[in-house]
C-alpha cells in the first residue's frame, strides 16, 4: 500500500475572480468615456474675468447668442419654454447650470435667463467667463 502525504490534484482555472477583474475593468473605461465626450456649444466670446474658477460638470449649458436666442444641447427655446424644460427636469433644486453669453449680449438677456431658471426652481447657476491670460 503506497501513501501519499501530498494529495495530487490537477490545477484548474478559476473564472469568476477574472469575470469580476473584467467587469470592474469595463465600468472604469465606461466612465472615462463619458467624462471625455464634448458638450456640444457655441464659439461665444465669453467675458473676462480674473478669479474665473472651473466649475463642476453642470446639467446643462444655457448659451445666449448676440441675437438673444437662448440654445441648450442644440435646441432654440423662448424663455417661457426654458423654463418649463428645466422645471420638468427631475428635481430642478438639484440641475446645476451654467450660463455661457457672449459678451456684447445685453444684461438684461442674461438677467432674463436668470430669471426664467430661478423660477423652473433651479438654484445652483454657474456663470461662464474665460480666465484672464
Amino acid at each position: 500500500m503506497e501513501r501519499r502525504y501530498f494529495e495530487q490534484r490537477k490545477g484548474r482555472v478559476e473564472i469568476i475572480p477574472m469575470i469580476d477583474i473584467m467587469l470592474f475593468l469595463l465600468v472604469f473605461f465606461i466612465m472615462i468615456t463619458l467624462q471625455m465626450i464634448p458638450d456640444q456649444g457655441l464659439n461665444l466670446q465669453l467675458p473676462k474675468s480674473s478669479e474665473a474658477k472651473a466649475l463642476p460638470r453642470p446639467h446643462y449649458t444655457i448659451n445666449i447668442e448676440k441675437d438673444g436666442t437662448v440654445e441648450v444641447k442644440g435646441k432654440h427655446y423662448d424663455l417661457a419654454g426654458l423654463q418649463s424644460m428645466l422645471a420638468h427636469d427631475g428635481d430642478p433644486a438639484k440641475t446645476e447650470i451654467t450660463i455661457a453669453a457672449d459678451k456684447a449680449v445685453p444684461f438684461q438677456d442674461f438677467i432674463h435667463v436668470m430669471d426664467a431658471c430661478q423660477k423652473a426652481g433651479v438654484s445652483d447657476i454657474g456663470i461662464a467667463a474665460k480666465p484672464n491670460g
